[in-house]
């Protein structure tokens, strides 16, 4: 039974990671006619260690589209960079310190 487990677990993950980089940037699908926008440059920054790893067997794949529209494709792509391990958050949670600094001479 936990052979099958491991099994299916491992087709699993190997239809995720394809289906994750079924939309990797430098796949042809953005052009100068038809850039990718923000996004696709949100999923492209979601995808990004994916895409890492696969653009060392796949000289094709990127982690950044070179046929972006700019701004709006940056600003994307970086917000998901930033938020894709929480860091994103506009207020912090106090920690087990009590909301002192560490560095208080209290």
């Amino acid at each position: 039974m936990k052979n099958r487990k491991r099994v299916a677990l491992g087709i699993l993950i190997v239809l995720l990671l394809a289906l994750l980089t079924a939309c990797a940037p430098g796949d042809g699908a953005n052009s100068p006619d038809n850039p990718a926008g923000f996004f696709s440059g949100i999923w492209h920054g979601w995808i990004a260690p994916v895409t890492l790893v696969i653009s060392i067997f796949n000289r094709n794949i990127s982690i950044y589209e070179v046929y972006n529209n700019g701004f709006w494709y940056d600003l994307g792509f970086y917000m998901a960079i930033i938020s894709g391990f929480g860091g994103l958050a506009l207020s912090r949670k106090k920690g087990k310190c009590g909301g002192k600094g560490h560095d208080s001479q209290g």
